[in-house]
């Protein structure tokens, strides 16, 4: 089976990232990523495959799945109707948070015992299976403080079983991380200019075409596409800020407004001028 590096939101600084029922039952996604995975599923039957691990799950389920670990999409081939939630915590914010605060504690060693590989069951997994399908409505403070909460009830539940007798460590992953990560500080640090292909690919010693296969292989994106997408999160972190659309657009390495109009519409599904009187 081929790995895949996922890209779970890189140009978005929070500490964490919510996928609301994301169906992706017709695909073999055999991946890997930084972040920690909270992932709850129910309304079926499935395969439960992280690190080395495979076994059924019926009815529901709800795993911890530590930085790093490949794993199968938990919906593979499911034919059913189904509900999946699903919540990635960034690495960093293991170490920046619950290192620091004492009375979180017992949730730095919960994520440190998912790198095992985690499965939860009875009252732990109904409650936090619940908790997780309120996070959708919520502000982003809010979902923090849910989040934060499920945590919790996670470290403290005694109803779990470890997938793994040791820890997975996946070297691979490390080297992939390196690599990529130099490309997104390369784009951070240079969106608001043109990019020229060749300039980001020899930062990391490759030629213009092995640069545009490793980035789509790597993130399952054009790099074109890519670099759009940034570009628009930091053109709404702008205009949030009070800036008008044409400054953003200049200011976000885009040569045109009409192109700038064109890209911000397709990604966001709305016109700049209209995302900022809605957030007015």
């Amino acid at each position: 089976m081929k790995i895949q590096l996922e890209n779970i939101r890189p140009n978005d600084k929070s500490s964490f990232h919510l996928s609301h029922n994301p169906k992706l039952n017709d695909l073999f996604f055999w991946h890997f990523h930084p972040e920690f995975e909270l992932v709850y599923i129910e309304g079926a039957n499935g395969k439960r495959h992280v690190g080395r691990h495979i076994s059924n799950f019926k009815g529901s389920d709800l795993v911890l799945i530590g930085s790093n670990i490949p794993h199968l999409n938990f919906d593979h081939g499911i034919k059913t109707e189904y509900h999946k939630e699903v919540l990635h915590i960034s690495a960093s914010f293991k170490e920046k948070v619950f290192t620091e605060i004492q009375e979180l504690e017992d949730v730095h060693g919960l994520l440190d015992r998912s790198q095992h590989g985690i499965a939860f069951y009875g009252q732990t997994k109904q409650t936090v299976g619940s908790l997780m399908k309120q996070l959708q409505g919520m502000n982003r403070f809010d979902q923090l403080l849910k989040i934060l909460q499920l945590l919790k009830l996670l470290a403290q539940s005694e109803e779990y079983i470890l997938l793994h007798d040791n820890p997975i460590v996946n070297n691979k992953a490390n080297k992939q991380q390196e690599r990529l990560q130099k490309v997104y500080s390369y784009i951070d640090e240079h969106y608001s200019r043109k990019i020229a292909l060749e300039d980001i690919a020899a930062s990391i010693n490759l030629g213009k075409e092995a640069f545009c296969r490793y980035f789509k292989k790597n993130t399952g994106s054009t790099f074109t596409n890519f670099l759009n997408q940034y570009r628009i999160t930091q053109a709404k972190r702008m205009l949030l800020t009070g800036k008008n659309i044409g400054e953003t657009c200049y200011e976000c390495g885009f040569e045109s407004l009409s192109y700038f109009n064109r890209t911000f519409k397709r990604i966001s599904g709305e016109n700049p001028s209209d995302y900022k009187k809605r957030n007015r």
